[in-house]
């Protein structure tokens, strides 16, 4: 992949979205977009994500995200996007 056209976006979400398979369902996207990065749950309830890839590809995966899987109750979605360095390989859960 060709780093000009890369996105990196550092995803927190808010919400009802830990127990919820909103971590699988995340990964499940992801890797259908063909994106890189990983989700975790966090201690304050947040789900925290980074993806990278193809920039509108990145950008569908936030707006994924807005929505959640289907028992998830997103609240709030806070994302910061940055250059991508293209070194992230794969998908995973953390």
């Amino acid at each position: 992949m060709q780093s000009s056209n890369l996105e990196r976006a550092h995803v927190r979400v808010s919400g009802q979205v830990q127990g919820v398979f909103f971590r699988d369902s995340a990964r499940q996207k992801a890797e259908e977009l063909g994106l890189a990065g990983w989700v975790k749950n966090m201690p304050d309830g947040q789900v925290e994500a980074l993806f990278e890839g193809p920039s509108e590809r990145v950008r569908e995966m936030v707006r994924w995200c807005e929505e959640g899987p289907q028992h998830a109750s997103v609240e709030n979605v806070d994302t910061d996007f940055e250059r991508s360095s293209g070194d992230l390989e794969g998908f995973e859960v953390r």
